[in-house]
């Protein structure tokens, strides 16, 4: 099951984590069979070698016929991204950027792609960068039509570092991240917020916020919760520390008025959580 998965944030951008590569054929099958209804040029990113990848996806005969006309195709890893280096995120957004818009002037309706991103995430330089980029890539796909499912192999990866890259996806079946920051729009002006912000994700959510880098807009910072079921009090001391190191104000819509509440009795100034239904 995703979590994360409102009307306001599937558009898609998924963090698919694994530990059975079957499981993730079918989800990258069902996932690229989507693109394809939606008329979309699809890529499958594959870390291993191109020839396995084409001959399962030949199984499913709608996927198959998108290869044979060149409506899809399977790509090496190290032919998307600087593999085994630390990834140049606005580069990168730059490169789908390109693809999408080659993809738009050859009839399609956007573009589609699954990616086995584990190898650009194993070192702390990786992972660091990596998640940047994510949030970087989620304000373009809020753009533009560009959607992409990041799949990442737990069996390589801890439960933290998955965390990390988990919560900075709108949609993921990862129950290590107990909420999710994501782009509200292009501009990095606006963040989206889902979940619960208790103890448990403190740490987590101080790394996710320092990786967005939100940017201010006259004097304030933008938090549209939706989807958040609960938040405690350190959250909301994180949140008022976030504004303070930038000079800036943050509001927090969400649909808990209990968190309103909250945040007049720890009198914040610089945050405001108003009470969105």
């Amino acid at each position: 099951m995703i979590s994360g998965m409102t009307p306001s944030t599937t558009y898609g951008h998924v963090c698919w984590v694994y530990d059975d590569p079957a499981a993730l054929d079918q989800a990258a099958r069902t996932f690229l069979t989507a693109g394809l209804a939606a008329g979309e040029q699809l890529w499958y990113v594959t870390a291993g070698p191109v020839e396995p990848v084409v001959a399962r996806l030949t199984t499913t005969p709608a996927l198959g016929d998108a290869l044979a006309r060149g409506a899809a195709e399977v790509v090496s890893l190290p032919d998307t991204y600087p593999s085994g280096a630390v990834v140049d995120g606005p580069a990168q957004v730059r490169a789908y950027a390109a693809a999408t818009e080659a993809a738009l002037a050859a009839g399609y309706r956007g573009l589609r792609v699954v990616a086995e991103a584990t190898p650009l995430v194993r070192t702390p330089a990786q992972l660091d960068a990596f998640t940047r980029y994510e949030h970087l890539v989620d304000r373009y796909m809020r753009a533009r039509p560009f959607r992409a499912m990041c799949a990442y192999d737990r069996r390589e990866l801890d439960g933290r570092a998955v965390a990390e890259l988990a919560c900075l996806h709108p949609e993921t079946n990862a129950v290590e991240a107990p909420f999710q920051l994501f782009a509200w729009d292009g501009t990095g002006h606006r963040a989206g917020l889902t979940g619960e912000l208790d103890e448990t994700g403190e740490e987590l959510f101080v790394t996710a916020l320092e990786r967005a880098d939100l940017r201010p807009v006259d004097g304030r910072l933008v938090l549209e919760a939706p989807g958040l079921r609960f938040v405690d009090h350190r959250a909301l001391l994180r949140l008022r520390e976030y504004a303070r190191r930038r000079n800036t104000a943050v509001l927090l819509r969400s649909p808990l008025p209990a968190a309103a509440r909250l945040a007049a009795l720890l009198d914040l100034p610089g945050l405001t959580v108003e009470v969105a239904r």
